[in-house]
């Protein structure tokens, strides 16, 4: 006999292969949110597997499933590859969208169902399928200007804004720190071989600082003090998405931004969001032109989400200088076939570290140390 998985006490583990997603499946699974819903008939539109699925599907439901408002058309997202997944994402994802974002009001992706398992690192989202809304994918080849990443900044405040300090967000222990875990922590060295691979590259090479191409280790330590003055930040602490570019997020048709993909969800910082969005989304000379200016726009809009107790600009200022470094790290681990926009997001935040002086400032913290 299994044990209770899930916030429902399910008795069956979830599904290991797309195959097993079935409308005899997701019917009982709807009804645990959903009293009385049965799924008549379910048809799979698109599978994209990759470190996870996403898996769109047309629904017919039931009287009860249409008097909940369950929609035709939906996104479950898990893995379902029946490759065992060694990092906590899936699960990470399910319990944000049950335990916290369920009814926040939150800018991200409207969940149907949350569920995860308890001996295994499987996690299942029943999401509005997003494609059928008419609105745009963001991607890291788009260039939306400073006055999008202005509007985009102004959705990210009302995020964190919703999180700040919240009971909720203290209340949930599951939920990694930021910087505190292994997930953060270990990213570049579980990476290394992304990192070295990338770094024999003459198209990397050639838009990283001097000083990483020169000595790579000196990297390592960077991100490590990188880790040691984050964990070391006092707050106030919010939920922060993690991987927060542009191709995590979603224009609404009604213009405003949700962020996806929250399987690197944790506490902390925003700046270490706004950061990344910022960097990535601009080109350097817009990035140069406008980057104190959008700091300024996000902290006001934060404040006008209801945000308390906000750090100073000048606070602000000092960990966006230090947070490009983890931009820095994160787009030295992919690959060009990923999806992603990877040689200009590489020479936005070589160039970021070198403009913001950011190795300097984090490499005085260990000659502080070292002092005292």
């Amino acid at each position: 006999m299994t044990g209770r998985h899930g916030p429902y006490g399910r008795r069956d583990p979830l599904p290991e292969h797309c195959a097993d997603l079935t409308a005899q499946w997701l019917g009982p699974m709807l009804a645990r949110r959903h009293p009385g819903t049965v799924v008549e008939h379910l048809e799979t539109v698109e599978t994209r597997n990759t470190h996870t699925s996403k898996v769109r599907v047309a629904v017919e439901y039931n009287a009860a499933g249409r008097a909940a408002g369950l929609p035709r058309h939906l996104c479950l997202k898990g893995n379902f590859t029946g490759r065992p997944n060694p990092f906590d994402i899936c699960r990470t994802e399910a319990r944000f969208y049950h335990e916290l974002a369920a009814g926040s009001a939150a800018p991200v992706p409207v969940s149907y169902l949350a569920d995860w398992d308890a001996d295994s690192t499987r996690g299942l989202v029943v999401l509005e399928d997003l494609v059928e809304l008419g609105g745009e994918f963001g991607s890291t080849y788009h260039r939306i200007g400073v006055d999008g990443v202005a509007r985009g900044l102004e959705d990210l405040a009302v995020l964190h804004a919703r999180f700040w300090e919240a009971p909720a967000l203290h209340a949930a222990t599951w939920l990694p720190t930021s910087m505190d875990t292994p997930g953060d922590c270990d990213q570049p060295r579980t990476i290394w071989w992304l990192v070295e691979e990338n770094l024999g590259r003459e198209v990397y090479r050639e838009r990283l600082p001097a000083w990483m191409v020169a000595d790579p280790q000196r990297f390592l330590r960077a991100y490590d003090l990188l880790n040691e003055w984050a964990r070391g930040r006092p707050g106030p602490t919010t939920v922060v998405h993690g991987d927060s570019h542009l191709g995590n997020t979603y224009l609404r048709p009604d213009g405003h931004r949700i962020w996806l993909d929250w399987q690197m969800a944790r506490k902390g910082s925003g700046l270490r969001d706004v950061s990344y969005f910022v960097v990535s989304a601009l080109t350097v000379e817009e990035r140069r032109a406008a980057e104190h200016d959008l700091l300024a726009h996000y902290r006001d809009a934060l404040v006008g989400a209801g945000a308390v107790d906000v750090p100073d600009l000048a606070t602000y200022w000092e960990d966006y200088r230090r947070w490009a470094m983890y931009g820095l790290m994160a787009f030295m681990g992919t690959r060009d076939h990923w999806g992603h926009d990877n040689h200009a997001a590489i020479a936005y935040f070589a160039t970021a570290t070198e403009d913001l002086d950011t190795l300097a400032l984090l490499e005085a913290r260990r000659r502080g140390v070292a002092a005292r």
